[in-house]
């Protein structure tokens, strides 16, 4: 119960900002997300889900470079605005849906980032671990924590808690989330 209460919350705080929340964190998501897209390739067969979406910031950086982009998020809100933006892109579709119950088969998707999503969750390795489950082997997966709610020690504790292993660990001062990019080398 304790977990829904804070997912619940998070949706509500998600929900109301979402009339600004472009203007209010699209310079740091850009930030974060062209950090992360130093490091990570794509291709115009992968299928890509980005987890906790948001407003679909995400989108006009990867829709054109993949054949198929799903957005999920648990705001309603947010996804009313991540719809705007994926209207130029055909290849991308946007989803109502919990982090911790992803309604896909395991083995879906052949990159999964979760920009901005830990620090909203009551158990990240948790997630984590639902996000590893809908991502093929060899996938990419992409996950970022923001330096303000998780020290180093505990990002990477959870990282580890769902057996993800690390092959780059970004630490830059420019972004405020320390960044990693895990890629899935064995059968899951």
């Amino acid at each position: 119960m304790a977990e829904w209460n804070r997912k619940r919350n998070v949706m509500h705080r998600y929900n109301q900002v979402s009339p600004v929340y472009d203007i209010q964190y699209a310079d740091e998501q850009k930030t974060k997300i062209e950090a992360t897209l130093e490091n990570v390739s794509l291709n115009e067969n992968d299928f890509v889900i980005d987890v906790g979406c948001g407003t679909g910031l995400l989108f006009p950086y990867i829709a054109e470079r993949v054949q198929f982009l799903i957005g999920i998020d648990l705001s309603e809100r947010l996804l009313e605005k991540a719809e705007i933006h994926k209207k130029r892109y055909p290849n991308t579709y946007v989803l109502l849906a919990d982090a911790d119950h992803l309604p896909f088969q395991n083995q879906t998707f052949h990159t999964t980032f979760a920009i901005t999503l830990l620090q909203n969750i009551p158990k990240p390795s948790k997630t984590l671990q639902e996000i590893k489950r809908v991502s093929k082997n060899y996938a990419t997966i992409v996950v970022t924590g923001l330096k303000k709610e998780f020290t180093l020690e505990a990002f990477t504790t959870a990282l580890k808690e769902a057996k993800l292993e690390v092959s780059i660990l970004k630490r830059d001062h420019n972004v405020k989330d320390y960044i990693a990019v895990c890629h899935l080398k064995t059968e899951i």
